[in-house]
């Protein structure tokens, strides 16, 4: 079982927060990579973790979320420019509120990187959720969440990511991309049936054809001989995905439910074909 992880001195911190983050198997995950790969892929960036904590020489990092990649853009390009406006921020429910009701595009590139990281640190328990009309709603979370990312934290993710191209797209038009030679993480949002605690992170994110969708892209890149894990949790569906691949069970603690004493034991599976 893997609870609270340390990570190794020369790794980068990831400056957002994710519900269903990674950060607590990075030691196993880290085992996958290795320096014959020239380039990683992750076609469901979240926090991006993994990226973070390891050294890849080149990246192509996806999501569907174009907040979270316009705010990546912003990182990568003119962090100063975000930390300045992070600076202006302080922690409270009036001004968690005040930039939850902003719409992010009338608002200035850096200012509108500097609301995600705000919103994103002080929601609750990291979560992404839009209401019908595209709008934020996740409520505040108090002083539970520590204080904002530090700044020497943002350039050297900044730093990371320069050498990352950054796409607002489906995961498959990521895949598209893989070649011989990468290394493909995929931590897709889990369409587990019958369980509520992973269909609090958005029901509408990943379907049960997007989960045949998945099962497709792995095994060409099986066929192409291109390495990559996917980490999904322990069911039905992640018996579809496993299918004919290698695998090994990771327990883990979660905290969906934003509060330290609900923390459960969750199985994960990390399936491969490396």
């Amino acid at each position: 079982m893997l609870d609270d992880y340390a990570p190794p001195e020369h790794t980068c911190a990831p400056f957002l927060r994710w519900a269903g983050s990674k950060r607590r198997i990075l030691p196993v995950l880290r085992s996958y990579w290795n320096d014959s790969h020239k380039r990683y892929l992750e076609p469901f960036a979240g926090s991006a973790c993994l990226f973070f904590s390891i050294h890849p020489p080149r990246a192509i990092l996806g999501d569907l979320n174009p907040e979270l990649i316009a705010t990546y853009l912003e990182v990568k390009y003119r962090v100063e420019s975000v930390i300045g406006e992070l600076s202006r921020l302080h922690q409270s429910k009036t001004q968690y509120l005040a930039l939850r009701s902003l719409s992010p595009y009338r608002m200035d590139a850096s200012a509108r990187a500097a609301r995600f990281i705000y919103l994103n640190r002080f929601c609750f328990n990291g979560l992404y959720r839009t209401n019908l009309d595209g709008k934020f709603n996740v409520p505040y979370s108090g002083e539970r969440c520590g204080g904002m990312p530090p700044a020497e934290r943002l350039r050297e993710c900044s730093r990371k990511i320069r050498n990352a191209r950054l796409m607002n797209a489906d995961f498959e038009c990521v895949l598209e991309h893989a070649e011989k030679g990468d290394f493909v993480y995929m931590d897709p949002p889990f369409a587990v049936r019958a369980r509520r605690i992973f269909r609090e992170y958005d029901p509408g994110t990943f379907t049960h054809e997007d989960t045949t969708r998945l099962r497709s892209w792995m095994e060409k890149l099986a066929d192409a001989r291109i390495s990559f894990v996917v980490s999904y949790a322990e069911s039905e569906e992640a018996d579809v995905l496993r299918k004919g691949f290698a695998y090994q069970t990771v327990s883990v603690r979660r905290n969906i439910a934003g509060f330290a004493a609900n923390r459960k034991l969750h199985n994960e599976l990390l399936i491969s074909n490396i």
